[in-house]
């Protein structure tokens, strides 16, 4: 069984932390909330287009991806969701997450879908959002499509510094649409140095409960 612990966030949703990191998946101030603010609010809703394709960081509890669908549901936006993990979570952790349970929705079918599926196989979840995830490292992943916004959602500079370098950053920019966002929550100089190194405009932006800023990059 792996060693991942289950907490309550104080929005009342579940998060899961690390031993092995000595960090959380989430904000520990609510998971929701904060993925919310930093993904949905400062990275889909920001993008005009109403199709678009996104790729995600990270896939982790499925938390972002979940979210996304819903408010591309809401929106009436088409959607090509794309998200990379190298160590998935067993299905036996996802059934403790109570997200659904939380959501206006009920969004339990979807949310179990999307970790149930197959890896690195292409899966239309809706007649508007279009799925597929992949199981490899994403320091040596290849691009096939051009992205409109990335959900940069990776542990900590320090924890997984080989996911924040400028190498990292120039191949997000070389494969994004023009207009294309970036998001994350992290708003390290580093971070913001290198992605403006790269091409990007970085913009500060007010962060969620516990957090002061985060980053929001755009290719112009």
């Amino acid at each position: 069984m792996e060693k991942f612990n289950i907490i309550k966030t104080n929005d009342g949703s579940n998060t899961i932390f690390q031993p092995e990191y000595n960090e959380t998946y989430h904000s520990t101030f609510g998971a929701i909330q904060e993925s919310k603010h930093i993904f949905i609010e400062t990275g889909f809703l920001a993008a005009k287009k109403s199709e678009l394709t996104i790729f995600e960081l990270g896939f982790g509890t499925g938390l972002n991806a979940v979210l996304t669908f819903l408010e591309a549901k809401k929106q009436k936006k088409t959607l090509c969701y794309n998200t990379i993990e190298l160590f998935p979570l067993s299905m036996e952790v996802v059934n403790r997450l109570n997200y659904c349970n939380l959501l206006p929705e009920n969004c339990e079918q979807i949310f179990k879908k999307m970790h149930e599926i197959n890896w690195n196989e292409k899966y239309k979840l809706s007649n508007f959002f279009q799925f597929q995830k992949f199981q490899e490292d994403f320091v040596n992943f290849q691009f096939a499509e051009k992205i409109d916004v990335f959900y940069f959602d990776a542990f900590s500079p320090q924890i997984q510094a080989e996911l924040w370098t400028n190498d990292i950053f120039k191949k997000v920019y070389d494969n994004m649409n023009r207009n294309g966002i970036l998001t994350t929550y992290s708003c390290k100089g580093s971070v913001k140095r290198g992605l403006k190194s790269v091409g990007f405009q970085v913009e500060k932006v007010p962060g969620p409960k516990g957090k002061r800023e985060i980053i929001r990059a755009i290719k112009y």
